[in-house]
Formats: C-alpha cells, sequence, structure tokens
C-alpha cells in the first residue's frame, strides 16, 4: 500500500488533491463571496471524502479582473477573503484533519495594482522601476502601433500603451503585466514569497503559467506571424524552445534555483507545474531538481475514445518515469467546461460555440454524461499517479452553461468582443443544502447565479444516498487508498475493441467500457462500479468496474 502519511516526503506522488477555488466554495460573512473561513469551516467535506490534500486558487488581494489571477500582493489576504490568521487557522485545522494544503503561487504577472507596477507607471522611460517589467517604445512615426504582434491569452494585443507613449506587455489580460524575469530583484523577490508561504506550513505549491516566465527579450523584438493567433498551439510548429515567449529552455533554470528554495524545508515543498507545452517538453518541468511534477492536459482534452485514451495514458506514463516524477491526471478545473458536460460534445465540437448558445446546440442529456463523468473518474482514479479533482465535481456538477451575459465575470468575454463566453459557468459556487438564497454557499446570494437544479446537486441531498455521485466518490477514494501500490500498470492484451482493461499489481483490475455495446466482465470480485451493473458479468457502455 502506497505510504500518503504526512511524514512522507513523497506524499504526492499519488496523492488525490482537490482543488478549491475560493470565491466560490463557501461564504462564511454572507457577502456573496467565499472566503477563508468558509472553507476552514468546510474541510471535513473533505476529510470525509478522502482527499489527501486541498490546493487553494488564489486568495491574494487582487481586483479580481481575472478572477483573483491578477495579485496585488502575493504575500497577503484579500481582505474579502480574510486575513493571514484566518489562513494559519485553516492550514492549522487541514493538517488536525490530515490534510495537505498547496497553494498557487503566480509567477508570470501581477495586477497593475501591485505597489511595483504603480511605481513603474510614476517613472520614466528607461527607469529602474519599468525594468521590472517588460516595457518598450512602439512601432510607427509616433510609437503609436504595439512593440510587436504578440497576442494575449484573452484576445487582442499583449502589449498596452501608458500615457507616456511606452507600452507594456500582458500575455493575459491588460491588468496584469507581465514581469521581467531577468531582473534579479523580481526572482530574489518570488524566493521570499515560496519561503514566506512555506514557513506558515504550505505543503505544496501549484505554479500559474509555469512555461511563460522566460521571453526572448533581445532586441529588436522580433513578430511571431500567423503564430500570433494560435499562441500556445503553437508550440509543435516551432522549433523547442524557440518561440519567443512560451517554454523557453532559460525558464528551467529559475526552477533549478526554486527546488533549492523548497528542499531547504523538511519534509520538502512539492511544486506542480501548469505548462501547457508538448509531453515531451513537459518532462522538463518535472524533473527532482525542478518542479517535481507537472499537469498532463492531454488527458484532459482525450475524446471519450479507448484508443486514444490508451495512447495519452500511454505516453504519459512514460514521460513521468522518464522525469522521474509521477502522473498526473485532471478531468476538470477553473478553466474548462465540467468533465460533466464536456465529455458529451461530439468530436468536432466547439466548446466555445457551445457555451455561447448556451449549452443548447447541441443540447446535453445531463444523465448520460453524468453517466459517462462517473465512468471518468473510477477510470482516473485507477490509474498510477497523482489525481486532481476540482470542487463540486464529486457532486456531479455539470457546466452551467446558460449564465446571462449581464452577469459574466470572465475577462475573456469583454476582451474578445462578446466571442468567447469565458469560464464562469465553471466558476458557480457549490450548493451545500437543497433550500436557501445560495443553497448553503452563504446567508444571501452567491457572486455568480446558480441554476434551480443544485438542489439535487447539494451535498445534503447526495450525503448518506445510495448511488449518489457524492457517495461513489467517498466509497471509490476509500478503497483506491486500500488498493494503492506501485507505480505501474498492465494493458489486457485481449480487451475487446472500445474496452479499457489495466492491472494495477496483483489485486486491482480496472476496465471501461467506452463503446456502445455491452461486454462481458472477466472473472474476479467486483469491488466497485461506476453505475450499477445490470448483472454480475456485463459491463454496460459508459460504465466502469474495479475488480479484485
Amino acid at each position: 500500500m502506497a505510504d500518503l502519511s504526512s511524514k512522507n516526503p513523497d506524499w504526492w506522488r499519488q496523492a488525490v488533491i482537490y482543488q478549491v477555488y475560493p470565491r466560490s466554495f463557501a461564504d462564511a460573512d454572507g457577502d456573496g463571496l467565499g472566503d477563508l473561513r468558509g472553507i476552514t469551516e468546510r474541510l471535513g467535506h473533505l476529510a470525509t471524502l478522502g482527499v489527501d490534500a486541498l490546493w487553494l486558487s488564489p486568495f491574494y488581494p487582487s481586483e479580481l479582473a481575472d478572477g483573483g489571477y491578477d495579485i496585488a500582493d502575493h504575500r497577503g489576504v484579500d481582505p474579502r477573503l480574510g486575513t493571514l490568521d484566518d489562513f494559519d487557522a485553516l492550514v492549522g485545522e487541514a493538517h488536525r484533519l490530515g490534510l495537505k494544503v498547496v497553494v498557487d503561487i503566480v509567477p508570470n504577472h501581477t495586477s497593475h495594482l501591485h505597489p511595483w507596477f504603480q511605481e513603474a507607471l510614476r517613472s520614466a522611460p528607461g527607469s529602474p522601476a519599468r525594468a521590472r517589467y517588460v516595457f518598450r517604445p512602439g512601432q510607427g512615426a509616433h510609437g503609436e502601433h504595439p512593440p510587436t504582434d504578440w497576442q494575449s491569452v484573452f484576445g487582442g494585443s499583449a502589449w498596452k500603451r501608458t500615457p507616456d507613449g511606452e507600452w507594456y506587455l500582458h500575455l493575459f489580460a491588460p491588468e496584469q503585466p507581465d514581469l521581467d524575469w531577468t531582473h534579479d530583484e523580481v526572482r530574489a523577490d518570488f524566493r521570499t514569497t515560496l519561503r514566506f508561504w512555506s514557513d506558515r506550513g504550505v505543503d505544496g505549491f501549484r505554479v500559474d503559467v509555469a512555461h511563460g516566465l522566460a521571453k526572448d527579450l533581445a532586441e529588436p523584438l522580433r513578430d511571431i506571424g500567423n503564430l500570433a493567433v494560435t499562441g500556445e498551439a503553437a508550440l509543435p510548429r516551432v522549433p523547442p524552445g524557440s518561440h519567443p515567449y512560451w517554454d523557453r529552455d532559460e525558464v528551467h533554470e529559475i526552477y533549478r534555483d526554486w527546488r533549492q528554495v523548497l528542499d531547504a524545508y523538511s519534509p520538502p515543498r512539492s511544486a506542480v507545474a501548469e505548462a501547457w507545452v508538448p509531453g515531451a517538453r513537459r518532462v522538463r518541468y518535472a524533473r527532482p531538481d525542478e518542479l517535481g511534477q507537472a499537469f498532463n492536459f492531454e488527458y484532459l482534452e482525450a475524446r471519450w475514445d479507448a484508443t486514444e485514451l490508451r495512447r495519452v495514458i500511454t505516453d504519459e506514463l512514460a514521460t513521468a518515469r522518464a522525469a522521474g516524477a509521477s502522473a498526473t491526471w485532471v478531468l476538470s478545473n477553473h478553466d474548462v467546461v465540467r468533465h460533466a458536460s464536456r465529455l458529451m460534445l461530439a468530436p468536432g465540437t466547439d466548446p466555445e460555440a457551445w457555451l455561447l448558445s448556451g449549452g443548447t446546440a447541441p443540447a446535453i442529456d445531463t444523465g448520460a454524461g453524468l453517466r459517462r463523468a462517473r465512468a471518468a473518474t473510477l477510470l482516473m482514479l485507477a490509474l498510477p499517479g497523482a489525481s486532481y479533482l476540482y470542487q463540486g465535481e464529486e457532486l456531479g456538477l455539470p457546466e452551467v452553461a446558460d449564465l446571462p451575459t449581464e452577469v459574466l465575470q470572465d475577462p475573456i468575454w469583454e476582451q474578445t468582443g462578446h466571442v468567447r463566453k469565458g469560464r464562469d459557468g465553471c466558476r458557480v459556487p457549490l450548493p451545500w443544502r437543497a433550500g436557501g438564497p445560495s443553497y448553503g454557499f452563504g446567508a444571501g446570494a452567491a457572486w455568480l447565479p446558480q441554476p434551480a437544479s443544485f438542489a439535487s446537486y447539494a451535498v445534503e441531498t447526495q450525503t448518506g444516498t445510495d448511488g449518489s455521485t457524492l457517495e461513489l466518490y467517498r466509497t471509490a477514494l476509500r478503497l483506491r487508498r486500500k488498493l494503492l501500490e506501485g507505480e505501474t500498470l498492465t494493458w489486457a492484451p485481449d480487451a475487446p475493441a472500445g474496452v479499457l482493461d489495466f492491472t494495477r499489481c496483483a489485486a486491482w483490475r480496472c476496465l471501461t467500457n467506452l463503446g456502445d455495446e455491452p461486454v462481458p466482465l472477466p472473472p474476479g470480485e467486483v469491488l466497485l462500479t461506476s453505475t450499477p451493473l445490470p448483472d454480475t458479468r456485463t459491463l454496460p457502455p459508459d460504465t466502469t468496474a474495479w475488480l479484485a
């Protein structure tokens, strides 16, 4: 059995980590916005669920231009969410319950309200204050055009002009100016930030936009033509490490430096990279002398297809093994359509167009979507490595695709000229009870409206209910902890078409039927299934079974 105890420095290798989006988890003070005290009060839910750690998305001071990822103070707490004392209380209670705590660190950019950037705006071009960021003169007779054709992830130019005529780089929202990581003060400040949170008991870090810190800023800055439109998707089409601002080789020097800071603690602090890069490049971020682990987004993006999923799983296990890391698996997070809805979209469906239609083109059978999501979850939890869960998926929550446009908060909506609806649909606050103005999220209404259907998904509704998704997760996580052994799997050589069939150690076999027809179950004791079986020897479509 794998050792996931608090004394094991490798606890993260096969852990189940639960992502908390603080503003949408629980509201203790009734202002409609989730907060740290709300999380602390609900930690019993995570302990009962059976996860090993919680990962907190940003709770730092922010004007919420990008859902908290525009940070004005990387070593503070947003007053609307609490205080440092509240944070310390959260960590203390989590540790008392046996839960590790992972926090987001956002090193690519700050908020435009950060004291450094405010100083830069008050200072002259070429000043030391501006050197911490990427400021450049514009092109054209009067500098009226951006320095390059680089594009923001959120749409439009990645450059914004200041009143004195210079331009600054923002790969995301204009309120998120990019830092210049060649600057010694920037590097020193983030070493201080890593120590600050580690000293407060944080067990690990999730590194936002880990592949974006290093940039080719040699003069003259170069345009990238049609690659500017496709952004990170262009990485497979350029020589490795040659893109001007994504996945440059120089970024690894930064993480080798960070690893020295993280390893100075006992046990060493863990880290996982959010790096949207091909697998062959992702292995570099996960090396033991760098961050140690990296998210595998190919799995999240894979179609509900046995051949494709088997290839992705095999490749990820090989990539992790090459890095000396463990594999990572994730189905949903704060940036993507929830998998209870996404997995039902037909191949070729544009999720952005689907969201713009309010989830009506095509219409989704929520019952079938939940069935498929449950099967996908049991498959993921059987795989070797760490599984990352996103809050609410244990309730089977679908995407809230029909949010009225007037309530949208995600900057993507405005910045793309209403072409992309954004990520608010997966960030709608959680339902804890079947009634009340926000289904138990808080005393009043929530910051994003919840649909009436949330009553049937509430924690209160599902707790103790036979066959509920919440009870499935609780049972699966309890079983997984008992069965976990080793970090390998063996594929069955004779699996029927459309079926994934593998063995984990001698006592655990997992089968998932991704086809359209029932298939026979092999001999063995059925330990758990994602949906009830019609009989003991048949596995229906969109169903996963664990066998002894």
